[in-house]
């Protein structure tokens, strides 16, 4: 096995062990931290039954969304599918393309489990994931406060 990057050691050490599960739900976190830097909140869609639900632990790690503040909730549906949404009301949908959850679940067993989850990790986002975006418009006002 090759060295693995920090972020994917501390994702081991607070999940377990590293599948690809929990290595997606970390990416999907990251995209949306970064578009909503500030306080956001998830919906996850994946329910609580394994492997599925590890992508709950990868996104609490990377978005700060976590259970202990209540900004992240874990909904029935068996879908790896999350919506982030900011204090604006701005939101970003990430759902796993069905190909790559397809390949993942075909190939899901403990044997080289880090070598596919290390593959997931460095592949781009966009051909992971589906991303929807929607921005809330808001009416600028001039410096004098008129339109």
């Amino acid at each position: 096995m090759q060295d693995l990057p920090l972020e994917l050691h501390i994702l081991k050490s607070f999940h377990g062990h590293l599948g690809p599960y929990v290595v997606l739900g970390y990416k999907m976190g990251k995209m949306a931290r970064e578009r909503f830097p500030e306080k956001i909140y998830a919906n996850v869609y994946t329910g609580n039954k394994p492997p599925l639900s590890c992508l709950v632990d990868g996104i609490q790690l990377s978005s700060s969304c976590t259970l202990g503040k209540d900004n992240i909730t874990v909904h029935k549906g068996g879908f790896a599918m999350a919506n982030f949404m900011d204090e604006a009301g701005n939101k970003m949908v990430i759902e796993l393309k069905k190909e790559i959850r397809d390949k993942v679940d075909r190939e899901m067993s403990k044997v080289g489990e880090e070598e596919r989850s290390l593959e997931l990790f460095r592949m781009e986002d966009e051909d992971l994931f589906d991303v929807n975006l929607t921005m809330v418009n808001r009416p600028s006002q001039t410096s004098t406060g008129r339109r």
